[in-house]
């Protein structure tokens, strides 16, 4: 039996919408319907999407559809539309990575997180919004909860999307704060799991030891439901290990055995944090009572931004040589900088900063040794800013991608501009399944308050 129709099927969730799909309450024709009629209300004032295709959405959709008629094998995303980063590759459309530089070009094979998607029978709805290379100069998309507000970056089309109601799921990536900025900043759940969870093949390469792929939905069992389709061992990656697949969404939707306590670590860069996210979080913190205790980071960890910056710039020098040489006046001026700085950095120090990881691991597993079951920090410096020439500040994700652990935000804060603000957790590299049932219970700690 299908929907009512006065259902919008744009307003479910992934979780809900495989659901309603198993069941054979909807057609995935009728879901990607409805996302693509979102889409056209409200793509002119959001501009989410780098590349859209309606029709060959809708036939994704039919094929899903007569699958499931056929009786064939479905897997667990079946049906479900998803949006894919423009610098993550699909055979069939372009990625065009948000540069002038790379107008037109079409990949030869998909990413191997995305043939992974459509092996799990997901629908590829489109390609959406990267900044400049997946950096910081700033695409057309706007935040949809303020259009004259960012909405953060580079992953901004990605958080956009989702936000909108325009899709359920979409993919985006991180080398600094690229998932947990913009999901903060639009109010949606933002994941980044583990290092070397996820294969980046296929993926626009910015830093080897920084990059990393992650997902933006509107709740932690979504956002698990995603990410557990894309993990596994890619011999094209040399990151990724063989390994069995944790079980995210299972374990997600667990209460956990005992009441988790939460370290809250404001870091060296608490300074940045505005008057607002401060208060909020003291907030927060005296709500969540006994279940929370503040915890300072040893005086080590006060390089660590600096570490990643002459990591990241020395290795987007060393990738973009080519943009650079061939097109640098098509190149922003920010971008420019960064290569710049980079084309500067000694081998020893890159090779010191790189060092320097074990030793900041070692000290936060001491920390999560202790007893405490995932850090408790803001996501971003506050709301998402005014204006559209700036993505905002990546600094209150630098260190945990620094260190490759696993992050979520969670959209369970409000500023005063009425834009939220997003709770970040952070939990042990590797422990990404335990770190989805905190989040999970910290949910629902602050919603039933």
């Amino acid at each position: 039996m299908n929907a009512d129709a006065s259902t919008d099927l744009s307003l479910l969730g992934a979780a809900e919408a495989a659901r309603a799909l198993e069941e054979g309450r909807i057609s995935s024709e009728e879901l990607v319907s409805a996302c693509l009629a979102r889409i056209k209300i409200d793509e002119e004032r959001v501009q989410a999407w780098a590349y859209l295709d309606p029709e060959h959405a809708l036939n994704q959709a039919r094929e899903a559809d007569l699958r499931r008629r056929e009786g064939r094998p479905l897997g667990p995303l079946h049906g479900i539309p998803v949006g894919v980063k423009d610098i993550i590759d699909t055979e069939d459309m372009p990625t065009e990575d948000g540069t002038v530089l790379h107008a037109g070009r079409t990949p030869p094979r998909d990413a191997s997180a995305v043939a992974m998607l459509r092996s799990a029978g997901a629908i590829i709805l489109g390609k959406t919004v990267t900044t400049e290379l997946a950096t910081y100069a700033p695409g057309k998309t706007r935040n949809p909860l303020n259009p004259g507000h960012t909405p953060g970056g580079s992953s901004s089309g990605s958080a956009a999307a989702v936000a909108a109601r325009m899709v359920p799921l979409a993919l985006g990536t991180q080398t600094n704060g690229s998932v947990i900025r913009p999901a903060a900043y639009c109010g949606v759940v933002g994941y980044k799991p583990s290092f070397g969870l996820i294969s980046r093949h296929g993926v626009l390469k910015q830093s080897r030891p920084l990059d990393q792929i992650g997902v933006m939905a509107r709740s932690v069992e979504d956002a698990a439901l995603l990410a557990e389709q894309l993990i596994g061992f890619d011999d094209h990656d040399p990151d990724t290990r063989p390994q069995a697949r944790p079980r995210l969404r299972e374990i997600a939707l667990q209460e956990p055995p005992v009441p988790p306590t939460l370290a809250f670590v404001k870091t060296p860069i608490w300074r940045q944090a505005d008057a607002q996210c401060r208060e909020a979080f003291a907030e927060l913190v005296a709500h969540l009572g006994e279940r929370v205790e503040e915890f300072k980071l040893p005086e080590g960890f006060k390089n660590a931004w600096k570490w990643h910056q002459t990591v990241m710039e020395a290795d987007l020098a060393k990738n973009y040589e080519t943009d650079y040489l061939q097109g640098r006046d098509k190149l922003s001026e920010s971008l420019r900088a960064q290569i710049e700085r980079g084309r500067k950095v000694r081998a020893v120090d890159y090779n010191k900063a790189l060092d320097q990881v074990p030793a900041l691991n070692a000290a936060l597993n001491h920390l999560f040794e202790l007893r405490y079951e995932a850090i408790l920090t803001p996501a971003t410096a506050g709301t998402a800013p005014k204006g559209l020439e700036s993505t905002g500040s990546p600094a209150f994700c630098t260190l945990w991608t620094l260190c490759g652990l696993p992050a979520i935000t969670l959209p369970l804060m409000q500023g005063e501009d009425g834009l939220p603000l997003g709770v970040q957790l952070v939990g042990p590299r590797g422990s990404d399944a335990r770190l989805l049932r905190t989040a999970r219970w910290l949910t629902a700690q602050v919603q039933s308050s």
